[in-house]
């Protein structure tokens, strides 16, 4: 009856969030993972190993979703993240170590997790991929992958970016050897009608990310459009912008609490939405299917999240979403 009661009440308060600090507070808490588990299964031990670096809003978001699902399915959840591929791969054998029951992994550099993967499958740990490395899921033998396409997703944007009239993009890639970032770029160059360039930058050094965009925005005036591979380097580029007096549209991939109000006040274009928080929940929640009932989602197919393109109009809606941590 309390886990009802704190759901009902989370429900209420968030509808009238905007009435007061308190409330929008109140919201925000009850919208965490909390409460009873569903379910009588036993408590099996779930880790979660990403190539995220510090501070990466997007895997705050995946963590909420994965939280939730953990405390639904009774599940005892870790965490653990690098954006160094080798220290990944060792991260995943520290949870193979620990006897886990399941691995929830991301492949954004495959050839380097490979290995890794392959001994969690021998010591018959189920594998579910998630975010990054579609296409290499199934050959390394993961269960399935959560995710959107790479490359659908990189075509969205090139046919958004046309029916917006531009000429001229450019992409940031913000991290070097993530096979998921080179395939956004090349999939939105495959369907922009205009001209496309990468420019590469070190993700980890924010003031660098900005001084290499505005230098680029500087020595070309053509370019019209920015697109940056994350939700937290669209404002970067957007102070960019305003450093090199350029009239370039902003545009990003996923969406936080910032870039639906970017979104909203009009200082970006558009944002292409793959759901974080349910890549984070449905691959706690998959994985408990699988060994609650040998349940496999997919078909051998990813099962994908995105791409939603999101613009000014669905801001308003999806902003509170994104304040609570879970858009």
């Amino acid at each position: 009856m309390g886990a009802v009661l704190v759901a009902v009440l989370g429900a209420s308060l968030v509808g009238c969030s905007s009435t007061g600090g308190k409330r929008a507070e109140d919201a925000r808490k009850a919208s965490q993972a909390q409460g009873k588990a569903a379910v009588n299964t036993p408590r099996w031990t779930f880790a979660m190993v990403t190539h995220s670096g510090d501070g990466d809003t997007f895997w705050d978001i995946v963590q909420n979703g994965a939280k939730q699902a953990a405390v639904k399915d009774n599940i005892n959840f870790l965490y653990s993240h690098d954006d160094e591929a080798q220290q990944q791969a060792q991260l995943v054998d520290a949870a193979i170590d620990k006897k886990v029951d399941g691995i929830i992994v991301t492949l954004a550099k495959p050839d380097a997790m490979k290995a890794a993967v392959a001994r969690a499958e021998k010591a018959g740990i189920p594998v579910i991929t998630v975010n990054s490395g579609s296409e290499e899921s199934k050959k390394f033998g993961a269960l399935t992958h959560i995710g959107q396409d790479e490359t659908i997703a990189g075509e969205a944007v090139g046919e958004e970016l046309t029916k917006r009239g531009k000429k001229k993009a450019l992409c940031i890639l913000h991290e070097q050897g993530n096979v998921g970032h080179e395939q956004r770029c090349e999939g939105a160059k495959s369907t922009f009608k205009g001209k496309m360039q990468n420019l590469y930058v070190t993700g980890t050094n924010m003031p660098d990310v900005q001084s290499a965009i505005e230098a680029k925005l500087q020595s070309d005036e053509d370019i019209d459009a920015v697109v940056t591979l994350g939700a937290p380097f669209a404002d970067t580029a957007v102070k960019a912008k305003e450093g090199a007096d350029s009239k370039a549209e902003i545009d990003t991939f996923d969406l936080n609490e910032k870039v639906a109000a970017g979104l909203k006040s009009g200082a970006l274009g558009f944002a292409v939405d793959q759901q974080p928080y349910l890549q984070g929940y449905q691959a706690v929640d998959l994985l408990w299917l699988y060994k609650y009932n040998a349940d496999v989602l997919g078909g051998g197919r990813p099962v994908l999240t995105g791409p939603q393109i999101i613009t000014k109009d669905q801001a308003a809606e999806l902003e509170e979403y994104a304040k609570r941590g879970t858009r």
